[in-house]
């Protein structure tokens, strides 16, 4: 099973593949990847009701239900026929996302479109169109990243179906990514992953909190806040490391200086995410096996960059989910008009 940590990064940010883009090739390779999820649907109702389907899969895909209800009655989430339905796309990732960073900033590359607006990652549907988009980002001098995603959000603008690749977490990961897509149907703001990640994120952890206590699972709910602090513990690191390269990005010292001690402080961040996760007893994430950087770095801070102010909005609200909602749409309001001014 993928631990949450892990699942974290393995998802698309908001919206990959067909709304990311609309032109050239890349519209056809999003499309067709678009077009081959949508194809292989099957309501969630028949695969449970067929014979051949495995016992496993049918248990699952009917907790899966149970909680798309659940998300109706307790959360306030969209009434709709997303996660309604199940693909086997016959792969282990759906899609690939490709973040890129300067070689002296944090601030991650973002790719606009129409609809979705700014996005601070590309999404391919092939791991080989990534790879070389990669490879030619980081020809022009980028720090990349590519990650493997098992899930991700039309918006509500596709139902999208459960998939074969998300069936690797344990059960309450399953839920909570469901509850963490939803919530991006409730509240997307154009140019601000951050925003919206962070968001969605405080969604995830109030309802999966809410859900799990509702079916008396405390041992799962015990699991669910170890995780969640530790994940919580690793941050500290990343957090830390950013703030020094921030200071080291912006110091007067000449390029070859800078990029030792860019590489010095990512080793060290390394080392230090390596020992709690060695003294955790927990297996190390597949994104340490490669070196870290600022694309890395970025990708990371997406989630978790403006967490806790939607966890104080949450304190507020005296854990009243649709006051959370109205007060989230307000921020939301508050910062574009800022912006506009700006």
């Amino acid at each position: 099973m993928i631990s949450m940590f892990d699942r974290k990064l393995l998802r698309a940010v908001v919206v990959t593949g067909f709304l990311t883009s609309i032109s050239g090739c890349y519209y056809m390779q999003a499309a067709s990847g678009q077009f081959e999820v949508m194809h292989k649907r099957v309501p969630i109702t028949e695969i449970v009701k067929a014979s051949d389907t495995p016992t496993e899969l049918a248990a699952r895909l009917r907790l899966v239900d149970s909680a798309r209800q659940f998300a109706i009655d307790e959360l306030g989430l969209p009434d709709n026929d997303s996660y309604r339905s199940y693909a086997d796309i016959e792969r282990d990732y759906v899609v690939w996302n490709v973040f890129a960073a300067a070689e002296f900033s944090l601030t991650p590359k973002r790719w606009c479109c129409p609809i979705a607006g700014c996005v601070s990652y590309r999404g391919y549907f092939s791991e080989d169109a990534a790879r070389k988009k990669a490879a030619r980002l980081q020809g022009k001098g980028y720090d990349v990243a590519v990650g493997g995603v098992v899930a991700y959000s039309t918006l509500g603008r596709f139902s999208d179906p459960v998939l074969n690749t998300m069936m690797r977490w344990q059960d309450s990961d399953l839920i909570a990514v469901m509850f963490h897509e939803l919530a991006h149907q409730v509240l997307y703001v154009k140019d601000d992953s951050e925003f919206n990640e962070s968001f969605a994120t405080a969604v995830e952890e109030f309802a999966i909190e809410r859900w799990l206590k509702s079916r008396d699972q405390v041992n799962e709910l015990v699991a669910y806040r170890e995780n969640r602090d530790f994940r919580q513990r690793l941050m500290l690191y990343v957090e830390s490391a950013r703030a020094d390269l921030q200071a080291i990005y912006s110091s007067a010292i000449d390029v070859r200086q800078m990029r030792l001690q860019k590489q010095q402080r990512l080793s060290r961040l390394s080392d230090e995410l390596n020992t709690e996760i060695n003294l955790s007893g927990r297996e190390s994430p597949p994104w340490l096996d490669e070196n870290l950087n600022n694309a890395r770095l970025a990708s990371m801070n997406l989630y978790h960059g403006r967490l806790a102010e939607f966890r104080g909005l949450m304190v507020d609200c005296n854990n009243d989910i649709r006051c959370f909602y109205a007060a989230a749409k307000d921020l939301a309001e508050s910062s574009l008009q800022r912006d506009s001014r700006d």
